[in-house]
């Protein structure tokens, strides 16, 4: 039986915590944890450093709290996914009435990165779903911008607050909408000069050589492995699924590279396209799930010319 504010509820029960002091999120996070232990709930922490730190030292010794590595779960949206997944699924089959879980996105994702980041809030909200898993995911008004901020309330059905309360969202968004929406992403600052490579209508193989012929100067060696990788898959879906012509591009700089694959078509029609598997897919219909594990940022844009895939390895928040 579950319990707390999620008693009665199915599936996933997600809310985002708002905060603005370290006195705020104790107030908050502690019960929380510490009412699931009492209940026989696993309860979990996935925070960054200085937060860790905050909430392990306000708790106990022996408090049965597990803290995770927040650094390695959220090292990539489709990478958390999977991991949290594997995560409930092994707690629900161990007999779990509910899953207790704070966890909070590393400040990298609020950079340039922010959009697929955004498209992961709202898509564990179908992901999760099958699972009794109640979520906080920690958000300090201090530091976050006021656009992330719009997005937390439209990726978040509930907020909780430091008075106890859990309070519904009323800008939220169903996934099936939101995913669907057009995202704003902030060009890279290499895409301002001229693009190295520039291919029409290229194979995979002739996309992934001129990926290994530039990016060895830039990146590591599996670096360029998993690029060539992505830039294969997206190039195939592009002249499989998409419209003529395609359009591949590479810029090179500041320890990254970054790859625009395009197409006059419309993109994929699954809103969790890359997040998650396609239900029923064959491995060759993984395209843009690998790409999402193969690089550091993928962003997907729609426009009146078609649709375009943007990846990138390295820092994608670095200057040009």
């Amino acid at each position: 039986m579950r319990t707390g504010a999620a008693a009665g509820h199915p599936g996933y029960y997600h809310e985002a915590l708002l905060y603005d002091s370290d006195d705020e999120l104790l107030a908050v996070v502690l019960p929380f944890l510490r009412d699931g232990v009492a209940a026989g709930e696993p309860s979990m922490v996935s925070l960054g450093e200085r937060n860790t730190a905050l909430v392990r030292s306000a708790l106990p010794a022996g408090s049965g709290v597990t803290f995770l590595d927040g650094g390695g779960v959220y090292a990539r949206p489709t990478a958390a996914i999977r991991s949290y997944r594997r995560l409930l699924a092994d707690h629900a089959a161990a007999g779990a009435a509910q899953i207790r879980i704070v966890g909070e996105l590393p400040p990298v994702a609020f950079g340039r990165s922010w959009d697929w980041w955004a498209r992961y809030e709202s898509a564990i909200n179908h992901a999760y779903d099958e699972f009794p898993l109640w979520s906080m995911c920690p958000y300090d008004t201090r530091t976050t911008p006021p656009e992330i901020l719009a997005d937390v309330a439209r990726t978040h059905p509930r907020t909780a607050t430091a008075d106890g309360r859990h309070l519904p969202n009323e800008a939220y968004t169903e996934p099936e909408t939101y995913l669907r929406e057009p995202r704003p992403v902030p060009p890279d600052p290499l895409q301002r000069g001229a693009a190295l490579v520039e291919l029409g209508d290229p194979t995979p193989a002739q996309a992934r050589a001129a990926v290994h012929a530039v990016a060895t100067a830039h990146l590591t060696a599996d670096e360029v492995e998993d690029l060539s990788v992505a830039v294969s898959e997206a190039v195939t879906n592009a002249l499989r699924h998409g419209l003529p012509p395609v359009r591949f591009r590479l810029w090179a700089g500041g320890g990254r590279v970054v790859v625009t694959v395009s197409d006059a078509g419309k993109g994929p029609s699954d809103p969790y396209a890359g997040l998650l598997p396609a239900p029923g897919a064959t491995p060759g219909g993984l395209g843009l799930w690998i790409t999402h594990q193969s690089c550091d940022h993928v962003a997907m844009q729609r426009g009146p010319d078609g649709f375009t895939l943007r990846l990138t390895t390295g820092d994608p928040n670095l200057a040009g």
